[in-house]
C-alpha cells in the first residue's frame, strides 16, 4: 500500500498560517450587539486612538497605513468619500486661527515661487514622461499633483483629461506614497537644516504634494509655520482652474468641465470674520482645534487608503517620474529659501 507523503514543513505550515489568518479576519465578534469584524474593531480602535491627546498627523497616518497592509481597510468606499469631505471642512476650519493681513503678506512671499514652481515643474513633467515613455495622460496628472496639490489637482484634472480610471490610480498611487513620507520626512530635515518658521512653511507649502500632508507637517513645526503653509497652499491650489483650463487646451479637449475648489472660498470666509468680528474670537479657539482633529483623522483615512493592490498599481516608470520631479522640486526651491527668506 502507497502511503501518503508527508506535507513539506515550511510550505504547508505557512500555507496553514496564511489560512489561518485569513479566517481569522473574517470572524464576527458580537460587540454591544453589533457583530464586528477584526479589520473592523482593528479600524475602530486606531481611528479612536487618534481622537486622543496621542493623536497627531504622522502617527494617523501611520495608523491607517498598518491598518491598509496588515488588516485590509473594511470600509474603503466611506473612506474615500469622507476623506474629502473631511478635509476640506478642517481647511476651512483653520481658517479661524488665521489673521488675514499676516496671511495676505505670506500669499505676496508665495506668489514669485509658486509662479515659478508650477510652470517649471510642469515643463520638467513633460519632459520627464517623454524620457522615460510614460503615456502623456498619467505623466501629466503626476505633474500637476506635484506641482499643485497632489490628489485634489489629479481629480480635478483627470475628467478634463478624460483619463482612465488606471491612469487616474498610477497618479493617485504616486502622489500619495511620496505624500506619506513628506510627512515623516521633512519635519526633521526643517529641524536638521535649523530652519525658521517662515522658511520651512513656505518649503512644505511648495516641495508637499496634498494639502493634508503640508497642513500636518506645518502643524508639528510651529503655528508661524502652520499659517505661512495653509496660505500658500491654498493659493497655489487655486492653480487647478488656468491648468485645467490649460489642459483641455493643449489636450484638446473641447466641451471639458473644470471643477472649481469652492472649499478655498470658505477658507478665506472664515479667516476674513476672524480678523474683522471680534464677537467670534472666543469660538475661533474651538473650530481650529476641531480642524486639527479632522485632519488628524483625513490623514488616517488616506492611510487607510494606501492598500497593498494601490502599492503594486503605480509601476516603476512612473514613481521614478514622482521621485524626480519630488526631488527636483524640493532641492531647487530649499536652495531659494534658504538665500532669500529669513
Amino acid at each position: 500500500m502507497k502511503t501518503a507523503r508527508p506535507p513539506h514543513p515550511t510550505t504547508d505550515s505557512a500555507e496553514a498560517g496564511e489560512t489561518a489568518f485569513s479566517v481569522f479576519r473574517r470572524r464576527s465578534f458580537l460587540v454591544f450587539g453589533y457583530a464586528l469584524t477584526p479589520p473592523m474593531l482593528v479600524f475602530g480602535l486606531a481611528l479612536g486612538l487618534c481622537l486622543t491627546p496621542w493623536g497627531s498627523p504622522p502617527l494617523a497616518l501611520a495608523l491607517g497605513l498598518v491598518v491598509a497592509l496588515v488588516f485590509g481597510n473594511p470600509w474603503p468606499v466611506q473612506s474615500r468619500k469622507y476623506t474629502s469631505k473631511l478635509l476640506q471642512w478642517s481647511v476651512v476650519g483653520l481658517g479661524f486661527g488665521m489673521n488675514a493681513h499676516q496671511a495676505l503678506q505670506a500669499g505676496r512671499t508665495g506668489l514669485l515661487f509658486t509662479v515659478a514652481s508650477i510652470v517649471g515643474t510642469l515643463g520638467l513633467g513633460f519632459l520627464v514622461g517623454r524620457w522615460l515613455k510614460i503615456d502623456r495622460k498619467t505623466s501629466h496628472l503626476i505633474s500637476c499633483g506635484t506641482a499643485i496639490c497632489g490628489g485634489s489637482a489629479i481629480a480635478a484634472v483627470g475628467p478634463v483629461l478624460r483619463a482612465e480610471e488606471s491612469q487616474m490610480s498610477v497618479a493617485l498611487g504616486t502622489v500619495f506614497i511620496l505624500n506619506s513620507v513628506a510627512l515623516f520626512l521633512f519635519p526633521a530635515l526643517g529641524h536638521g537644516l535649523h530652519l525658521s518658521q517662515s522658511q520651512f512653511g513656505l518649503w512644505c507649502a511648495i516641495a508637499i504634494h496634498d494639502t493634508s500632508s503640508v497642513v500636518g507637517a506645518a502643524s508639528h513645526y510651529g503655528p508661524e509655520a502652520l499659517q505661512i503653509a495653509t496660505t500658500v497652499k491654498l493659493a497655489r491650489a487655486l492653480w487647478i482652474i488656468p491648468v485645467s483650463l490649460g489642459t483641455a487646451f493643449f489636450f484638446k479637449m473641447p466641451g471639458a468641465k473644470v471643477k472649481l475648489p469652492y472649499f478655498i472660498l470658505g477658507f478665506v470666509a472664515a479667516m476674513l470674520l476672524n480678523t474683522y468680528v471680534p464677537a467670534l474670537h472666543a469660538l475661533a479657539p474651538l473650530a481650529v482645534y476641531l480642524a486639527k482633529i479632522g485632519l488628524t483623522l483625513t490623514l488616517f483615512l488616506i492611510g487607510a487608503g494606501l492598500s497593498a493592490q494601490v502599492l503594486r498599481s503605480v509601476g516603476v516608470r512612473p514613481f521614478v517620474q514622482g521621485i524626480l520631479l519630488w526631488l527636483i522640486i524640493s532641492t531647487v526651491s530649499l536652495w531659494v529659501i534658504l538665500h532669500t527668506v529669513a
